[in-house]
Order: structure tokens, then C-alpha cells, then sequence
């Protein structure tokens, strides 16, 4: 089965507002995300694993759009929010509690991270090797 804009609609629907994320957009990002997971290793979650990736990059894409709609600079990289004060209230997150080890740009969205998480454990298994510990074969 291939994704659709549709369907990934139905399956998140909080991307349903084609204003902020027009079909083109949703479309070009399910081309790129097909390119980035293998079915093979994928198996029956390969629509699922398109699906957050393109999730990730709409994510991406909507904050660029904010920022540009208020005179900033769409495209500006920025890390979790850490801290923020307005007046005397203020509000500080953990990012580091979610956020995984060595994700780099996949930490940049809850999708980014469901999907590398899920990413990490496809074609992982049990190993078989041949060989002796140190490392030459037996005759």
C-alpha cells in the first residue's frame, strides 16, 4: 500500500488543515520519506515509518512557516525550548529527558524521534558468526 496525503491525514489527523499542509507539500515529503525507509527491513510498519517521517518534516515545515509569517527567518535552526520567562511567569522543559542519544536532526520533533526510535530496532536481531574469539576460523 502506498501513503497517500489522505491517508496520512486519517492517521494524523492534527495535519488535517490543508492551509498550513497542502497536499503538494505532504506529497513531496512522502516522496523523500519512501526514498529514506527500506521496506525490507521495514516489513509491515513500512507505511508507518513514511508516515513519521514525513510528520517529522511537515512538523519542520510549520515552524518555518511561523517564523516567516512573523518576520523571522524560516529555516533557523533551534534546539527544545529550555527555559522562557514572560514577566514573573516561567516555564522550563527537560529536554533531554526525550530527546535520544546521537538523533541529532530526528530530535528535532516528536515524529523525528518515534521514528528513529523505531528505526534503531528495524533488521535488528540475533547475529551469527563464524570464527573462533580470536577471530580465525576453525579448520
Amino acid at each position: 500500500m502506498t501513503v497517500t496525503s489522505a491517508q496520512l491525514r486519517s492517521d494524523f489527523p492534527e495535519f488535517a488543515n490543508a492551509a498550513i499542509y497542502p497536499d503538494s507539500l505532504i506529497n513531496m515529503w512522502l516522496t523523500v520519506a519512501n526514498s529514506l525507509v527500506n521496506s525490507s527491513r521495514w516489513a509491515e510498519l513500512t507505511n508507518l515509518g513514511i508516515e513519521l517521517v514525513t510528520c517529522h518534516h511537515l512538523t519542520l515545515s510549520a515552524r518555518d512557516q511561523l517564523a516567516a509569517a512573523v518576520g523571522g527567518a524560516p529555516g533557523e535552526v533551534k534546539g527544545p525550548t529550555a527555559s522562557k520567562s514572560v514577566d514573573k511567569v516561567s516555564v522550563s522543559y527537560d529536554a533531554g529527558a526525550v530527546s535520544m542519544t546521537d538523533a541529532g536532526f530526528w530530535n528535532m520533533s516528536s515524529y523525528g524521534i518515534r521514528f528513529l526510535g523505531l528505526a534503531r530496532m528495524m533488521g535488528a536481531g540475533g547475529w551469527h558468526t563464524t570464527g573462533n574469539s580470536d577471530g580465525t576460523n576453525p579448520t
